[in-house]
């Protein structure tokens, strides 16, 4: 079960989405490597707790070992992890006048440079694929509001909330009606009113 909270952008923002409630999800806690350890090991498996501890601390470091030699990780039913750059735009690959090249090199171009390094940063791309893509999720997912929302709905209704945390969750991906938000996809955040994120993530979820 996923809770949703409201957001309000306030009334001053100069935008079509001022005054418009948007649902967040509420995040409950972050888990660590050795938090999904212990998970993991309470599932009746024949593992220890620290042996698959170190088998997850291992598989991380290999990704991150693969990822910096230009592979993509494809973690079935989860994510394909691959490296992204954020590109400077050179107008030219040599620059006679300063004798100086297109070079495959992170650094910001100096005010008025034609040509210099070529990434300006570089970052993790994670892309859902299989049962984490955005289809389906949606097939999965439950939704239910958590008692501040469910008390902010109340009173907007002049009605006291005595409901439980979690009503009104429908699966589909809907949110009984109040609510038409994706779940899943790719790095950014949620999606809906002004939470959207920038950068060159992925466009569609692979199969």
């Amino acid at each position: 079960m996923i809770e949703l909270y409201l957001s309000k952008v306030t009334e001053s923002s100069e935008t079509e989405t001022a005054g418009k409630y948007y649902a967040r999800v509420d995040y409950k806690e972050t888990l660590s490597v050795q938090d999904m350890a212990h998970h993991m090991a309470e599932h009746n498996t024949a593992f220890s707790e620290g042996l698959i501890t170190g088998i997850l601390i291992d598989f991380v470091k290999c990704v991150r070992e693969q990822v910096l030699m230009g592979n993509t990780v494809k973690i079935d039913n989860l994510a394909i992890f691959k490296a992204s750059v954020e590109a400077n735009g050179l107008d030219v690959l040599y620059d006679a006048q300063q004798d100086k090249v297109a070079q495959a090199t992170m650094g910001v171009l100096a005010q008025g440079a034609k040509t210099g390094s070529a990434v300006k940063t570089v970052k993790l791309l994670a892309q859902s694929t299989g049962d984490f893509t955005r289809e389906e999720l949606k097939k999965d997912v439950k939704f239910g509001w958590t008692d501040k929302a469910q008390a902010e709905i109340a009173a907007a209704k002049g009605e006291t909330s005595n409901a439980p945390a979690n009503t009104g969750g429908n699966t589909g991906g809907n949110t009984g009606g109040n609510t038409g938000g994706n779940t899943g996809g790719n790095t950014g955040g949620d999606n809906g009113g002004g939470d959207n994120g920038g950068g060159d993530g992925p466009k569609d979820d692979e199969d």
